[in-house]
Order: C-alpha cells, then structure tokens, then sequence
C-alpha cells in the first residue's frame, strides 16, 4: 500500500526489438510520470521520441544506483510518480532496478510493474524445451564461481534460460558441452522481435558447431536442456524467421 500523499514507482518494461510491442499502458504511465528513470538516457529518448513522451528524464544505471536510490525514494515519498525502465526488457531481470524496488518496498512505497518485453519468455517458449518448470540464470559469473555454478547446473532437471553476449556465446556453449555434455538439447534465440529473428535449435554439440562457422549477432538468449530432458526427436531443427 501507498504511504498517504507519497507517490508510485513504476517498473516499465520496453520493447527488446521490435517498438509494435510497447504496450498502450506502457505509453500512458511514462507520459504521466513526473520522473523516468532511464538505464541509458539516450537509448530511452529514442523511444520516448518515437511515442511522443516529453517525460523528464534522469540516468539510473548499476554505477549509479547506490547514489541515487535515496534521493528518489525521498522523491516519491514527497508525492511524485517514478517511472523506471532499462534498455530493452524488464528492469530488474538482468537490469538495475532491484535495488530501487526493494528500497520502495522497504518504505511502504507502492510499487507497480507492468507485464509486458522480456527476452527469457519467449525464448523459452519458441524453444521447443519444457517451459512449465525453468530456471532463469540470466549472465554467467564471467570467472569466480563459473566453473562451480556449471557442475551444480549439471544436476539441474529443469530447463535453464541463460544471456549472453555474442563475442562470449561459443565459449560459453563450449563450456555447457564440457559440462553438461554434448548431447544436451539447446536453443539459441538471436534477436528475438527483431527483423532478424533466429532460433537455432539441436544438441549443444551442433548448436555449437554452428556457431563456430557462423558469427553470432545482436541479443542472445540461450536455453538448455534440464539433465533428463532428452529434447525434440528431430535435433536438427534449425530455422529463421523474419518479419
């Protein structure tokens, strides 16, 4: 519940490639907000050009939340609405954005996330792989902690969601191969809403070998196989779609 005259923090998700997917809600909340919290000031002001929102823009990103996080809970707490989004998606799943929730949360701020753009989602879905149970790992430990996290991944019966950048994507499907083994089903979304849309789907030996001959491009979403998930009955379903 709401603090008496204390405002609202609203977490707004925002398209991951294609604009058609802001929703009408989306729209309305950031051009009625006193406040928009923007990841990245000049990706949000593209979109916020592209549906007419004239809202006051401030940066709140991972180097600067701690400092900025009491300043805005005193902000809302005097009245005033905050919208937070991030680059692309949902913030707080792989985004900043927890930090702020939690301190809104903390102070009995109302706090109100929209549903709208992720990646994870429809990546898991297109898959082809068990999406009723699933764990989201979002971006590996990049060195302390990586190799022990994948051994007890090994065990892990349910899908896994994984992100990743591109330059990193053949390691680490190297890395799942070694650890996981490589007949393990695997999907690679790529640029998931995007006119370039791809999913590439078959053991993490083949999806691997495709990218060795393949550069891997744009926003990367991986799934994989739970450790008794024994996949599609045709691996070698690779295709590309474009709008």
């Amino acid at each position: 519940m709401s603090m008496g005259a204390a405002g609202i923090l609203y977490i707004v998700p925002t398209p991951v490639g294609n604009l058609e997917d802001m929703t009408f809600r989306a729209v309305k909340v950031l051009k009625e907000a006193d406040l928009i919290l923007a990841e990245d000031t000049r990706t949000s002001a593209v979109l916020l050009q592209h549906f007419d929102i004239r809202g006051k823009l401030l940066s709140h990103h991972k180097f600067n939340e701690h400092q900025t996080v009491e300043m805005i809970r005193d902000r809302i707490l005097s009245g005033a609405n905050v919208a937070l989004v991030s680059d692309a998606g949902t913030p707080g799943i792989s985004d900043p954005g927890f930090l702020l929730a939690r301190t809104c949360a903390a102070e009995g701020i109302e706090v109100q996330t929209l549903p709208g753009a992720t990646a994870c989602i429809p990546a898991i879905v297109s898959s082809g792989l068990p999406c009723d149970r699933f764990c989201f790992e979002g971006f590996l430990p990049q060195k302390k902690g990586r190799q022990t996290l994948l051994a007890q991944l090994a065990q892990e019966p349910r899908t896994m969601v994984f992100y990743e950048s591109p330059r990193r994507l053949v390691k680490t499907l190297d890395q799942f191969a070694e650890a996981f083994g490589p007949e393990r089903p695997c999907s690679v979304a790529r640029e998931i809403s995007k006119l370039h849309e791809e999913h590439v789907r078959g053991t993490l030996a083949e999806v691997l070998a495709h990218f060795q001959a393949v550069e891997p491009k744009g926003e990367i979403v991986v799934v994989v196989g739970g450790l008794r998930d024994e996949g599609p009955r045709e691996h070698r379903n690779k295709y590309k779609d474009a709008e």
